[in-house]
């Protein structure tokens, strides 16, 4: 991975990337206690903490950590849930550095079947890293920081939906997931009070 200083790292296997956004941080605690959270994304997991009628198929977010969703390795699938489908394979854990980074890659055509990422792209497709890297900051705080990286072919419609559509609908989900995430962890991280 090339690394450039206050963004994600880029994949070397993505040379042809362009920045598809980054998204307002927040302040967390430590990056142990963030990233139980992250482990478990996925619309057969624990959602994406974001707009759930919009991106999970009206399914809730989890509200909590789930020990049976912790167990994410390289090659895994993170699902994303459909109306019509329910959950569907969506993004690939491209790289995993507990603690640190989670990237997930997405290879489709414009239909949305998965391409074999060894394969020869065809003439129309999309592909990305979303990315979540957390950064730890001095007084066991962590700032999250999401962004992604985006290559559309054919490049004319890579330019209206990066430009015109991409911005606005993906900042307004990204804000929301941050918020929720935040609010999450925070809440898991506050010790309960006991009734005498």
């Amino acid at each position: 991975m090339r690394k450039s200083p206050g963004r994600i790292p880029v994949p070397t296997w993505f040379p042809a990337a362009t920045e598809a956004g980054r998204w307002p941080s927040r302040s967390t605690p430590h990056p142990d206690q963030v990233w139980p959270w992250l482990v478990q994304l996925g619309g057969d997991r624990g959602g994406w903490y974001s707009w759930d009628h919009l991106d999970n198929a009206g399914r809730p977010s989890a509200h909590r950590v789930h020990p049976e969703w912790q167990d994410l390795a390289l090659g895994d699938y993170v699902k994303y849930r459909t109306r019509r489908h329910g959950p569907v394979d969506a993004w690939e854990v491209a790289a995993l550095e507990p603690n640190r980074f989670l990237g997930l890659r997405g290879l489709s055509d414009l239909r949305g079947r998965l391409l074999d990422p060894q394969q020869p792209r065809p003439s129309a497709y999309t592909e990305g890293l979303w990315g979540f890297l957390l950064k730890e900051l001095p007084g066991g705080r962590t700032r999250l920081v999401i962004a992604g990286y985006q290559a559309f072919r054919p490049r004319w419609l890579g330019r209206f939906v990066f430009y015109w559509l991409f911005p606005p609908v993906v900042w307004i989900m990204q804000a929301r997931m941050l918020a929720v995430l935040k609010r999450n962890v925070e809440r898991a991280a506050t010790p309960r009070c006991q009734l005498a």
